[in-house]
């Protein structure tokens, strides 16, 4: 009777640990969601190359002076984004774009803090469930590899062209999308099953995320060419559904990548099969267990679809353009829930 008292307290104190780290990931996965968004602002806002220098340990504090922002203003004005686009800039329109870019990047530093120091306490109080350790590991590595890729993104709008390189601009999205579906994946898994669970199985759910995951990475594309800021009528393009000049550069493949028109209408494109994929997949669920995921994830989805068209139809205003961008994590997020609730690997 002892034994099974005993055996049954360590059981609750797993579950307890379990439910401990999983919400302690919920979280941080918020705080990524919440950076992804500002990092779309800062974007459309054109702030990000307002700070040149990169203090990923010193760069806590703003200029607390007016003589420390005129040295700030200053550097800013030995680059080409002042040069060729905003000379004659105030300081204080450099004070305005300054402000978000430190907000982003001292965000970026809390949510460092905000992951390594629980961790660091629950790994040495014991209370990480067994096989999480790795994947924790991996979770901080990540993270601290975003951060010298975003800088990487950074420095390439400093040395000739006032713009980042697109290329860079999509990898620093893309990762920080995989980053929110790591820690999302990992918070599911113990929270259901104590333990991380692999992503076998999962059917339509896991065609979904992956497509939606692609999909993300096209309107990096489209975000870092500027894309959206042409052909900006909807359904047709140039007056026709599928316009000329997708393929004229050559090799043909590069206009996937380098060609504005082929970028937008390929967005397009994984825009429409998105839905149909979420609508296929809403349809094959069963049972009552899944209503809720399929209410939330058709919902993501054409909310999401409508923020695009009227983005792309009102030019890109930074308020469509980041509420567009809020809408992208959280289709992200319900086809992340979706697949793992369909995954084969589970037990129950």
């Amino acid at each position: 009777m002892e034994t099974m008292t005993v055996l049954k307290a360590m059981s609750e104190r797993r579950d307890g640990d379990a439910r401990a780290v999983a919400l302690w990931l919920f979280a941080v996965a918020g705080l990524v969601a919440l950076m992804v968004v500002i990092g779309g602002l800062t974007r459309l806002t054109e702030s990000g190359l307002s700070m040149v220098e990169w203090k990923p340990i010193t760069g806590w504090l703003p200029p607390l002076s007016e003589a420390a922002w005129i040295a700030e203003f200053e550097k800013y004005k030995q680059f080409p984004e002042y040069q060729k686009i905003n000379i004659g800039m105030t300081l204080e329109g450099f004070q305005n774009i300054y402000w978000l870019e430190y907000i982003h990047r001292v965000l970026g530093r809390l949510i460092g803090l905000a992951f390594a120091v629980p961790m660091l306490l629950f790994w040495i109080s014991g209370r990480i469930p067994a096989g999480m350790k790795p994947h924790l590991v991996a979770m901080f590595l990540l993270g601290g590899s975003q951060g010298a890729l975003g800088w990487f993104m950074v420095a390439s709008g400093l040395v000739d062209h006032p713009d980042v390189s697109h290329y860079r601009l999509t990898a620093h999205l893309g990762l920080a999308f995989f980053i929110f579906a790591y820690l999302l994946w990992g918070g599911l898994s113990l929270l259901r099953y104590g333990r991380m669970v692999s992503g076998r199985g999962g059917g339509l759910a896991a065609a979904l995320t992956v497509l939606v995951f692609v999909q993300v990475l096209s309107g990096g594309l489209v975000a870092g060419m500027n894309a959206g800021l042409a052909h900006n009528t909807w359904p047709l393009m140039d007056g026709a559904f599928i316009p000329d000049g997708l393929l004229i550069a050559k090799p043909w493949w590069t206009n996937f990548f380098e060609n504005a028109m082929t970028v937008q209408f390929q967005h397009r494109m994984l825009a429409y099969c998105v839905f149909v994929l979420a609508v296929v997949t809403a349809l094959s669920l069963k049972g009552k267990a899944a209503t809720g995921l399929r209410h939330g994830l058709l919902t993501a989805v054409l909310v999401q679809l409508g923020l695009g068209i009227a983005t792309l139809l009102a030019h890109v205003p930074v308020s469509l353009g980041t509420l567009h961008q809020a809408g992208a994590v959280v289709v992200l997020g319900m086809s992340v829930a979706l697949w793992h609730d369909r995954s084969l690997s589970r037990d129950d």
